[in-house]
């Protein structure tokens, strides 16, 4: 009667946590899975539900790969005041909608993943981000600060930058 009652509480935790072990490993799981966005976080990070299975859905912070975009807490105004932009952008981009996690592995962070994020249109939402001037491209590493740079220098940063796009996500099972 009592793992009866338990299981199904503690079942979906425990899927999660394999999802997110996985996600660690050195290799990127392949996805693709399908999720709805619930919020928008900042200029490069999302708070998806992500259907793993079934009817089991896993709440997951993901941030874009491929971008860096100005932080909420910056060092100085002007970043202060392009990430308020970039998570306006990333919100037209992705509002509510359905979303399409792929190449998903883990962050430094415990309890977030970096992953590919395709809208349900097809459009690959880093590149949009960086077509956008709203982020700069990013492969790892040291993140440069936001406070030095002008204006118009994410946008230049963003045309020349070279990511791979996804296919279209309605061609998957």
């Amino acid at each position: 009667m009592f793992l009866d009652t338990l299981l199904p509480l503690v079942l979906p935790g425990m899927l999660g946590l394999a999802l997110a072990a996985g996600a660690q490993a050195a290799e990127a799981v392949p996805g693709p899975y399908r999720g709805v966005v619930a919020r928008v976080i900042d200029g490069d990070t999302l708070a998806v539900r992500v259907t793993i299975w079934l009817d089991i859905d896993l709440d997951v912070l993901v941030r874009v790969r491929g971008i860096d975009a100005p932080e909420i807490r910056g060092r100085c105004d002007l970043e202060k005041s392009r990430a308020v932009e970039a998570k306006a952008s990333l919100s037209r981009i992705v509002g509510e909608g359905e979303v399409m996690l792929r190449e998903i592995k883990g962050d430094k962070f415990f309890g977030r993943v970096i992953a590919d994020v395709i809208t349900a249109k097809g459009q690959d939402v880093g590149r949009a981000m960086l077509a956008g001037g709203h982020a700069r491209p990013y492969a790892g590493g040291a993140r440069g600060g936001w406070c030095e740079i002008g204006r118009n220098a994410i946008g230049v940063e963003s045309q020349v930058a070279q990511r791979r796009i996804g296919d279209d996500w309605r061609s998957d099972p």
